[in-house]
């Protein structure tokens, strides 16, 4: 075997292979006499068959496996003599003219192919003395998990009918409705409901729609217009004017809200202060959620900052294709376009292709990091996480167990954000962090996620 490199630019690199002919028929007739023992063929007794009969029958089907085995060995060869870390898989091209390949099939033609592809980067890691990150808390108040509770108490909350012939729904009621939503006298898909319960005043529908249900009357009919958000998820119904044919059919009103030892028991709880301190302990996981989100937005930030080496195109233009392909599902559903949102196509690529050189070169960063470290993810942790995973599908949990187990691909999915984490906390360790006490309000205000 003949390897030739021919490109040496950047990140990329091309060579030239070329298999000898009498290398091809010195291999093709090892395979063939290994075949000779065991084939079984009329006229002949085993072992027997001639070497060139032989070659006639299943030459070609045995060269053909022999090739893809010398190709596969050619290409592993390259990348270990050349001490090559790839980025993605190799590109190969083969010859296409077609009297050139039958010879190589023969055995009587070298075969010439080339290898191009991309490797990953080098660069030093260094240390992280010189990465400050600022990790925001927020204390739990008294006042939030009261509002837990109330909230509780509210979706729990007992409704006692009103009847009466001049009773009215009020703010507060809970009203039992039959709808028929219509876009230019048309019923739409979606907007056809019976038997829903509605509490005035909570928001849950369109808005101006719960308006207009106080003071309906159990039995009467009303037509109701509203106007769909433009903010609407259904993008065939966002800006939308509608008319909703309502139909109440029993009218309740709220009944006392309790809190209090039997209240905590309905939970499962022993008193009322067990069911307090478990509501703080969520608030504080959330509050701890968003504390950890923040801190590793912030070291990203300082890393992506921090390097700056050549990125493999590849990698790049897969990471861009995905974004983009979910910008364009994104804009189908919503019925938006560019200038909707004050831009032009041009410049959304141009910010999205920058948001995937990030991720590409956080990603390069973040595993060289733990290679050199020796982060691992052991089996159990990755176990621990499917379960989590399988839980998140009531009813569907031996498929989606069945469904990681047997996909390599999936798993590694599984893998791949323990892996992070740890390398995030391992990069945390040696910088320089301080501690800030916010407001839960600044604490859970939205940032710009694109970039993650």
């Amino acid at each position: 075997m003949q390897v030739t490199e021919t490109l040496s630019q950047g990140l990329k690199r091309e060579y030239k292979v070329v298999l000898p002919a009498q290398d091809l028929a010195t291999r093709l007739d090892a395979q063939l006499s290994e075949m000779k023992d065991k084939a079984k063929i009329n006229g002949f007794r085993p072992g027997k068959v001639p070497m060139g009969h032989l070659k006639r029958m299943y030459g070609r089907s045995a060269m053909g496996e022999l090739l893809n085995t010398m190709v596969n060995e050619a290409n592993r060869k390259v990348v270990e003599d050349n001490g090559l870390r790839l980025a993605t898989e190799p590109k190969m091209e083969f010859p296409t003219d077609q009297a050139e390949m039958e010879k190589v099939l023969e055995a009587k033609g070298d075969l010439a192919f080339t290898i191009a592809l991309e490797v990953l980067p080098s660069f030093d890691v260094g240390s992280f003395s010189d990465v400050s990150v600022e990790r925001i808390t927020a204390d739990v108040a008294d006042e939030e998990v009261a509002e837990v509770l109330k909230r509780m108490s509210e979706q729990n909350r007992s409704y006692v009918a009103k009847e009466g012939a001049e009773i009215v729904a009020e703010k507060g009621d809970k009203v039992t409705i039959d709808f028929t939503g219509k876009l230019d006298g048309v019923p739409f898909e979606g907007g056809t409901g019976g038997d829903i319960d509605l509490v005035l005043g909570s928001n849950s529908f369109i808005p101006g729609f719960e308006d207009q249900v106080e003071g309906i009357k159990a039995g009467e009919s009303r037509t109701i217009k509203v106007t769909f958000p433009t903010e609407y998820n259904a993008a065939h119904l966002a800006g939308k004017e509608a008319e909703f044919d309502v139909i109440a059919k029993a009218i309740a009103a709220p009944g006392e809200s309790v809190m209090d030892e039997e209240f905590a028991k309905g939970f499962g709880f022993e008193d009322m202060d067990k069911l307090k301190e478990a509501i703080r302990g969520n608030i504080e996981k959330d509050f701890g959620r968003a504390t950890r989100d923040k801190l590793k937005r912030q070291l990203l930030d300082a890393l992506d900052t921090k390097y700056s080496f050549e990125l493999p195109e590849t990698l790049v233009e897969q990471e861009f294709n995905g974004i983009w392909t979910q910008v364009e599902s994104e804009q189908k559903q919503s019925g938006k376009s560019f200038e909707d949102e004050g831009t032009t196509e041009e410049a959304a690529r141009a910010d999205y292709r920058r948001i995937a050189e990030r991720r590409v070169r956080l990603g390069l960063v973040l595993a060289e990091v733990g290679e050199k470290a020796g982060v691992q993810v052991s089996d159990d942790e990755v176990t621990q996480a499917l379960v989590e995973r399988a839980r998140q599908f009531p009813g569907q949990e031996k498929m989606v167990w069945d469904y990681y187990r047997s996909n390599p691909q999936a798993l590694a999915e599984i893998r791949a954000p323990l892996f992070e984490e740890k390398v995030v906390d391992h990069i945390v360790a040696q910088a320089n962090v301080t501690e800030k006490k916010v407001s839960k309000d600044e604490l859970f205000k939205v940032e710009d996620d694109k970039a993650a």
